[in-house]
């Protein structure tokens, strides 16, 4: 059962700006990750459920980061289903984000009062998202529409909350990019927990890492 509701989440997405993405195999390799995140200020997950066995790897870093990390806001990635969307909520997902927009999932959701945050990638997209209640409008692949994207949404729609994932990196001038055109936070995979990171185990530079773009991210919106 979710610990969080839709608007705690969607605040501390806009609070902290950043959602890292992440799905490994390895739990203990997880917990790793899920520690060096929160220690450089991270305070949400999104597991990329994509492997099999993946809801085991899942339930164990929830109950690592309820027991050991507090404030710390786990939600799952890569649903595709409704009934996947319940099975992870049912083992305490606090958000549920999907590659394209499912209204089956964002009843689902509601259901619970989780937040949901589909993949869009049209104004016509959004438009119906948001009159299923999402609060954050994931916008994928981010590296195909690009900031001049989310500029001309929030033209005529500045209530719009958007979250690219894919074509966000840790550099100051993406970053910069992406904010000043408007979105609400970004979604960050293998650009911020990269493969060197994870083959190295160099969760201390991860844990700079992290806390370096969120600093980014904070000047950046003020």
């Amino acid at each position: 059962m979710a610990r969080y509701s839709r608007i705690e989440v969607a605040r501390k997405m806009a609070e902290t700006g950043m959602v890292p993405l992440f799905y490994h195999p390895d739990v203990e390799l997880g917990k790793q990750v899920l520690k060096a995140c929160y220690d450089g200020g991270a305070r949400l997950m999104e597991f990329t459920a994509r492997g099999d066995f993946a809801h085991e790897v899942f339930t164990e870093l929830n109950k690592y980061a309820l027991k050991e990390l507090p404030g710390m806001i786990m939600g799952v990635g890569s649903i595709t289903d409704a009934a996947a969307a319940s099975f992870y909520m049912q083992l305490g997902a606090n958000f549920i984000v999907t590659p394209s927009l499912r209204e089956d999932i964002a009843v689902t959701c509601n259901r619970r009062k989780v937040l949901y945050s589909p993949g869009c990638g049209s104004l016509t997209e959004i438009n119906r998202a948001e009159e299923l209640g999402v609060e954050v409008i994931k916008l994928f692949p981010g590296s195909t529409y690009g900031p001049g994207f989310v500029k001309a949404i929030k033209g005529p729609q500045p209530w719009t909350s958007i979250m690219p994932t894919g074509g966000v990196d840790t550099s100051e001038a993406n970053l910069k990019a992406w904010f000043s055109a408007g979105v609400t936070c970004v979604g960050m995979g293998s650009q911020l927990i990269s493969k060197e990171i994870l083959e190295k185990k160099d969760f201390s530079k991860l844990t700079r890492t992290v806390r370096e773009v969120l600093e980014l991210i904070q000047n950046l919106l003020k």
